[in-house]
């Protein structure tokens, strides 16, 4: 049986949104109406559209993007659920970062910067001269979690190829990587055999990105932070805190900061320690 059509008003009434609702949803594909009079261009829709639109509505209200919503609303209610369940769940992952950031600026407006820095360690190591196979690239913030463990991985590959690691891999950031500042950042892991190692970036080009340097014999000021810790802001805390003790101490700087991964990311528990932040000083 052919169901009714109702007017935009009275669809709107029913769906308890404005008719200018309807027509953003329309004009960004996530409810188009059932027909539109080809003279007057007035819109009509069929009744079992209601739940389409006030889902649309609740939806938006999560700030959830157009793009996403439209995925929800297409798929059957199980997948539908699934989806918003792991647009949730990065939400509330990124509402936690926000919500710590927050707490890190009220620390330092209110003068309590002395109070942050204390929660960290910082010593001195020497660090020999090194053969490191490296992957550059400008980054923002938000991709690092990503690219980092990605590019470690291709680089340890390598590795493999070059008589094996000689020590921790590191990333050193050349400028500020933030979420308006690309940096660049250098992804390095230490190799063995020197000719084996420019053999094999050789091969990749120099499209890849990825190249061979000596790193200099260097001492490093560092923290050493957990997981946990690793998140931006905290990480940001660290590094300041290494700032701040250099500063006392009178050093000068002799090198980009770089963070140092000694541990199993994937095995380690949050307040496993797995990172030193550290700047070069002399």
């Amino acid at each position: 049986m052919r169901q009714e059509l109702l007017t935009i008003g009275a669809f709107a009434a029913r769906a308890r949104l404005s008719p200018k609702a309807l027509r953003l949803y329309d004009r960004l594909g996530l409810l188009a109406p059932a027909h539109v009079d080809e003279v007057s261009g007035y819109r009509y829709y069929r009744a079992d559209q209601v739940e389409r639109a006030r889902l649309v509505a609740l939806l938006r209200q999560l700030d959830m993007p157009l793009a996403r919503i439209a995925e929800v609303v297409e798929v059957g209610a199980a997948q539908g659920a699934v989806l918003l369940a792991t647009y949730w769940a990065d939400a509330e992952a990124r509402f936690a970062s926000q919500r710590t950031l927050a707490e890190y600026l009220r620390g330092r407006l209110s003068g309590r910067s002395t109070e942050m820095y204390g929660k960290f360690v910082i010593e001195t190591v020497d660090v020999p001269e090194r053969v490191v196979l490296t992957e550059k690239r400008h980054t923002l913030a938000d991709e690092l979690p990503v690219w980092i463990p990605a590019s470690l991985a291709r680089l340890e590959d390598g590795a493999r190829e070059c008589g094996g690691t000689t020590g921790s891999p590191f990333v050193v950031y050349y400028a500020e990587v933030s979420m308006e500042s690309d940096g660049p950042a250098e992804s390095c892991v230490p190799v063995a055999d020197e000719e084996a190692a420019r053999a094999w970036a050789e091969k990749r080009g120099r499209a890849s990105g990825i190249g061979v340097r000596v790193e200099p014999a260097r001492r490093l000021a560092y923290a050493r932070i957990t997981k946990a810790q690793v998140a931006h802001p905290q990480i940001i805390a660290a590094f300041e805190a290494v700032e701040a003790w250099i500063g006392e101490r009178g050093l000068s700087y002799d090198g980009p900061c770089r963070e140092v991964y000694f541990a199993d990311w994937d095995a380690a528990g949050p307040e496993d320690a797995v990172c030193d932040v550290a700047f070069p000083v002399r």
